[in-house]
């Protein structure tokens, strides 16, 4: 397995949600309190489908396994990744009556929380043929979770003969000695800081997998691996929403990494979507990705 596979395509794998956003908040609620946002936005969320969407807007071939919610937000999700150019043939829309997959972020000055409902499956299961008719070389699974969900990715992954690569998120069920076989099978590891610390707190030893990545926001993000680490310092941005920023990222990261970069060219490349992605309300600004996809489709067509 190489990441410097001739099929440029990367397939993200993992649960779609649809955000609620929060922003503007003067302080996170606490219990028998209210407090008051300054703004509010509906937006495709999840880590796989973020990652998928910034994917697509660097011109890389992306597509995404995964449940779509049901409506009303169905639809929405649907629009916003089509419209960024994610192939969705391998998703499927949830059984009708299903119940709603949704996450309300609530961001502040400082610090941000999620209230999150998971329901039924991850995604359907992508097959090494599937893989290979899409020109599928590298896959992306959106978190832990549904790693732990549906460990035949793995292998699945490896009868294709593509790389693949993992985000943590968040999950205080994780049973992270059970999840560390997991971990180490995959080429890349992409948690953030708080979550490294996490595993790392319940035993595992640093570096989790054979390229671990570790992001940390303003701080920038570091690189580990047996041989040692290496960090690139964040860029400036002017913060809106940090919601999705670690997903991006990723895109950032792999897209470099794929095409074979260094990995200090890589973490700046991850750094610069990261910043890039704070600066705008949801994982993705669909109305100025739309305008990015138009203009990118005229200028090829001449």
């Amino acid at each position: 397995m190489t990441r410097r596979a001739q099929r440029r395509g990367v397939l993200s794998v993992g649960r779609a949600y649809c955000d609620l956003i929060f922003t503007g908040l003067p302080r996170l609620p606490s219990m028998g309190t209210e407090v008051f946002a300054g703004g509010l936005g509906v937006h495709t969320g999840g880590g796989a489908p973020i990652t998928a969407a910034h994917l697509a807007l660097l011109g890389r071939p992306s597509a995404l396994a995964a449940v779509l919610p049901v409506e009303p937000f169905a639809t929405l999700v649907q629009r916003d990744l089509s419209a960024v150019g994610v192939d969705l043939r391998l998703s499927r829309a949830a059984p009708p009556g299903s119940d709603l997959q949704a996450t309300v972020a609530m961001t502040d000055a400082g610090d941000r929380a999620f209230l999150t409902r998971r329901t039924g499956p991850a995604a359907p299961l992508p097959s090494p043929q599937d893989l290979l008719r899409m020109d599928i070389g590298h896959m992306h699974v959106g978190e832990l979770t549904t790693l732990v969900e549906l460990p035949e990715l793995v292998e699945i992954a490896a009868a294709a003969g593509v790389s693949l690569s993992l985000d943590c998120s968040w999950d205080d069920e994780i049973d992270a000695k059970a999840a560390a076989p997991l971990i180490a099978a995959v080429d890349v590891f992409l948690p953030n800081a708080a979550e490294a610390a996490q595993l790392a707190g319940q035993g595992l030893q640093r570096p989790f997998a054979p390229l671990t990545v570790i992001k940390s926001g303003a701080e920038g993000a570091t690189a580990e691996t047996g041989q040692g680490r290496q960090s690139a310092p964040a860029f400036a941005a002017e913060v809106v929403d940090t919601t999705g920023a670690g997903d991006a990222f990723n895109a950032g990261f792999l897209n470099a990494w794929l095409d074979g970069a260094t990995v200090e060219a890589c973490l700046r490349a991850g750094n610069d979507a990261g910043a890039k992605a704070v600066s705008t309300r949801g994982g993705f600004a669909c109305a100025d990705a739309r305008d990015d996809v138009r203009a990118r489709q005229t200028e090829a067509a001449g």
